[in-house]
């Protein structure tokens, strides 16, 4: 129980530490559970589930902005238009994801698929950070609806496991005009919708049958996944204020080469 109990706090703090990152938490599980794992169908369930403790992190970051019973009238409309627009950004991954959900996860959640993906969301991420788009619009609120809906879009690129959800939707708000700091923040926005219904999704397909043991590690990993989530929004928020996504971008490609190395030899 004891080896059982620390794969589950290392798992836990994996996801926390790159749900939000433009790294991809499904990729990092994935390969990790090549080597780190529970019983088959309780992997399954362990990698879904603690990532609620990671968006839980984001509602307690940003419950002021999210929390749309203000007292002030003014902030009130401005905290319905945010979810206004994240229920808009979330509706192209709920139809996408009902239809293609099955054959993702059948074909495409393999370690092959998330080197190359880990290594072209790389490639991508420096050709966007050196093209130095000009941005028009500083705000979440300024985003008009028809931006946002695309943006919605492109975050379905990241049912590609190792394409990274955040790292789709910052992309894709940033080609569209965002500014790095907007776009980050909508996508810890657009994260709580979207990993709500993909988590509803995945239980009920893959069933809630657990043992007493295995709920016991089940919250220990939601726990740290929140806890570490929570660090890590913080910093990020400060980090990308002053620096770009470059650092990130390298990452991806060395991990994913080393990756394609390790399975071909």
């Amino acid at each position: 129980m004891f080896i059982e109990i620390i794969k589950s706090i290392f798992l836990g703090a994996v996801e926390g530490i790159t749900e939000f990152l433009p790294i991809s938490s499904t990729g990092h599980l994935i390969l990790l559970n090549q080597w780190i794992s529970f019983s088959p169908s309780f992997t399954k369930t362990f990698d879904i589930i603690i990532q609620l403790g990671a968006i839980l992190a984001v509602i307690v970051f940003f419950w002021s902005k999210l929390w749309p019973f203000n007292k002030e009238e003014i902030k009130k409309k401005e905290i319905f238009n945010i979810w206004f627009k994240t229920i808009i950004g979330v509706v192209p991954a709920l139809v996408i994801g009902a239809l293609l959900g099955g054959f993702i996860e059948e074909k495409l959640f393999n370690p092959w698929v998330v080197a190359g993906a880990l290594i072209l969301g790389g490639i991508i991420l420096i050709y966007i950070e050196r093209k130095n788009i000009q941005s028009r619009f500083d705000s979440v609120l300024n985003i008009p609806t028809l931006t946002i809906f695309f943006i919605g879009l492109i975050q379905c690129i990241s049912m590609i496991p190792g394409t990274s959800r955040s790292a789709a939707t910052i992309i894709g708000a940033m080609i569209l005009g965002v500014s790095r700091i907007a776009a980050v923040e909508f996508s810890f926005f657009l994260a709580i919708p979207t990993m709500i219904a993909a988590t509803a999704y995945s239980l009920f397909k893959n069933g809630f049958k657990m043992s007493g043991e295995e709920v016991v590690l089940l919250i220990i990993g939601f726990v740290t996944a929140f806890v570490v989530a929570l660090i890590v929004i913080k910093y990020f928020i400060k980090y990308i204020q002053t620096n770009n996504f470059i650092p990130f971008s390298y990452y991806r490609i060395i991990l994913g080469i080393l990756v394609l190395l390790y399975f071909l030899f």
